[in-house]
């Protein structure tokens, strides 16, 4: 017979659903970002920013970089997919929202277990990051 130690120490079937996503988001994510890096490393897809323009705007604060390179801010990079140096961004978007997933997996799985209050946090946590990640609340979706 287990004690309330060695109950509380097993995982609920939430967090197996959560952590199990977790993972493999997070090594999809990181698997996509070293694959991407190397591409632009390696010049096989041609970079949106030479190397030289970089090392002359590094003092420049963000908004003047982009502002001197003519780049949008916020979600802009995914109209610029073809270029290198902002595939990048592709796994580090991933690796960012994997935990959108993961709470969108669990609400389910709460609803299913009776916990309605923990599905409506877990269902507003995924609006609250949704929504900080748009942009809409003026924050450039970063």
């Amino acid at each position: 017979m287990m004690n309330d130690t060695e109950a509380s120490l097993n995982a609920r079937p939430e967090q197996v659903v959560y952590a199990n996503i977790l993972e493999k988001g997070m090594l999809f994510g990181l698997i996509l970002v070293v694959v991407t890096y190397i591409l632009y490393v390696l010049g096989v897809i041609k970079p949106f920013v030479s190397m030289d323009t970089i090392v002359a705007s590094w003092t420049l604060n963000v908004h003047d970089y982009l502002h001197k390179l003519h780049i949008e801010p916020g979600w802009a990079w995914l109209f610029m997919l073809g270029y290198g140096d902002f595939l990048n961004f592709v796994g580090i978007a991933l690796l960012a929202g994997v935990t959108v997933v993961c709470f969108l997996a669990v609400i389910p799985v709460l609803l299913k277990q009776g916990d309605r209050l923990y599905a409506l946090l877990a269902f507003l946590e995924v609006a609250i990051l949704s929504l900080a990640a748009s942009g809409l609340l003026g924050t450039g979706g970063h």
